[in-house]
């Protein structure tokens, strides 16, 4: 059983593809505030957590998003955080038996957005849902839940501590390496959760889940996930 912790900053430098952990034991990397840097980087846009086992991880993030033709009910800007259950693979090593082991963070299978409108009152969670499966990487409906709205941390963890029957219904085919990935997961789930309350605190504050810069016209997203 291996289990990967890694945080990152958005960072331009990343999205290029240059590596951010290693393998063989937890790794933790913070990158400074692009505000240190402003002659390599732009602005810090969000955080990104990635709680990794043998098949699957958890990557939790804050996000901004605002449809400019928004579907009735999800009119203006949203903010908060999202969590997704998401496939792992572990590459071969490139070179030598030293060399850097390629991780990827593959396509997300299960997704919770525990976000509120920016105009509304802080804490109010009025659009927090979930979605239970994906096509590829295309979420599906939302699906709305009043004890998600109402305990959105809690209900969350509720679902990540059985995450046999959530990639079940999720349809993904079922793999032994998955029960060994749930116990480690649930091994993990205070530490999971207590990265999601934080990560709200931030947005409350407003640290967090900032409208991105940029031209206009079309959505407007910010944030790893």
């Amino acid at each position: 059983m291996r289990i990967l912790v890694l945080t990152v900053s958005e960072h331009p430098h990343l999205a290029a593809g240059r590596p951010v952990a290693w393998p063989g034991r937890p790794a933790w990397r913070r990158l400074e505030p692009c505000h240190q840097h402003t002659d390599r980087c732009t602005e810090e846009a969000g955080v990104l957590y990635v709680f990794g086992f043998e098949r699957t991880g958890v990557a939790v993030g804050d996000l901004y998003f605002a449809d400019p033709d928004p579907p009735p009910g999800q009119e203006g800007a949203e903010r908060g955080v999202r969590l997704e259950v998401r496939l792992l693979v572990r590459g071969p090593l490139p070179g030598s038996a030293y060399s850097a082991r390629p991780i990827e963070v593959g396509r997300p299978v299960w997704r919770a957005d525990l976000l509120e409108s920016v105009d509304g009152p802080p804490g109010s969670f009025d659009r927090t849902h979930y979605h239970p499966h994906l096509e590829g990487w295309e979420p599906g409906r939302r699906v709305y839940d009043r004890d998600l709205s109402a305990h959105p941390v809690e209900w969350v963890g509720a679902r990540l501590a059985d995450l046999e029957t959530l990639l079940a219904e999720a349809g993904v085919a079922a793999d032994p390496a998955y029960a060994g990935d749930a116990e480690a997961l649930r091994g993990s789930l205070a530490e999971i959760m207590g990265t999601i309350s934080r990560l709200l605190e931030r947005v409350r504050r407003g640290e967090l889940a900032s409208p991105p810069g940029g031209p206009g016209g079309g959505p407007a997203r910010a944030g790893w996930l």
